[in-house]
């Protein structure tokens, strides 16, 4: 079995779509995450080409946020597209970031990723509330590379 398929249980891979799900309840934002074991370039510009490829920058208000992590290089990114980044206070990402990052320091992956996902959400809902005409753009499911 690969560092991929082991970083999370089926269990705590269902939470966190679920986690998902209910982040994304009250807001048109899109919220996906994306694990893989390593990468051969930085990991932003790494987490830049899945967000591609993931079609996330094809959301109408261009508001997707995508949380990539780089299991044997204990390293992840908190992406989010164009529209979002400007809707977001200065330092949002930051906060998130060490959100996620003290669960990951206590081997928690579960819950640090079900706690940035809900962070998110909450910030996309203040900016991009849901209404009667959204429809969900993205797959909730959890992406491997």
């Amino acid at each position: 079995m690969s560092h991929v398929e082991e970083f999370l249980t089926p269990v705590e891979e269902q939470e966190i779509i679920e986690a998902i799900l209910e982040a994304e309840k009250n807001t048109s934002g899109e919220i996906r995450v994306h694990i893989e074991a390593t990468t051969k370039i930085d990991h932003f510009s790494r987490a830049q080409q899945v967000f591609h490829f993931l079609k996330m920058d094809n959301t109408k208000e261009e508001n997707g946020v995508l949380l990539y992590v780089a299991v044997d290089d204990k390293k992840f990114v908190i992406y989010g597209d164009s529209g979002i980044d400007r809707a977001v206070p200065k330092g949002f990402w930051d906060t998130t970031k060490d959100l996620i990052s003290s669960h990951f320091k206590q081997g928690h992956f579960k819950q640090g990723i079900v706690e940035g996902v809900i962070k998110a959400g909450k910030e996309l809902e203040a900016h991009f509330p849901w209404n009667h005409n959204d429809t969900n753009e993205l797959s909730d499911a959890i992406s491997k590379g």
